[in-house]
């Protein structure tokens, strides 16, 4: 017996909106939605699947009435593969998110976002082929 990491859960206020956003930043599309909740992801989880083999987990924004206050505990990574991780900050920044501080400093080479409603992300280094 084991158990797989299907879903990860993010409180906001607007899930619609936020899974919009994310469904734009990772290429996602809405495989689920209820009152309150919308989950997307790469593929629709099927028990089969995920018996077989560790999938990709999804994404579940749940509206809850508090506000965010602190930084995450927990954030996402996320690699562009198509252009430079500069061309995509500016393609997230044209998403509606935002660039942030969190004590990085300046000599990384990764950079810090927040999502429209203030989650932080990272964009690391490209995963683009260089020619």
């Amino acid at each position: 017996m084991t158990s797989r990491f299907t879903e990860l859960t993010v409180d906001c206020h607007d899930p619609e909106r936020l899974a919009a956003f994310w469904c734009e930043v990772l290429d996602f599309k809405v495989i689920d939605r209820s009152e309150g909740k919308v989950e997307i992801g790469s593929w629709v989880p099927t028990v089969e699947d995920v018996r077989a083999r560790q999938m990709p987990p999804t994404l579940v924004f749940i509206r809850v009435p508090e506000g965010k206050t602190v930084k995450n505990r927990l954030h996402l990574d996320v690699s562009p593969i198509d252009g430079s991780t500069q061309d995509e900050v500016s393609r997230l920044l044209d998403l509606g998110a935002t660039k942030t501080d969190v004590g990085q400093g300046p000599d990384r080479n990764w950079v810090v976002m927040a999502d429209p409603e203030g989650n932080e992300f990272d964009v690391l280094r490209t995963l683009a082929p260089q020619g």
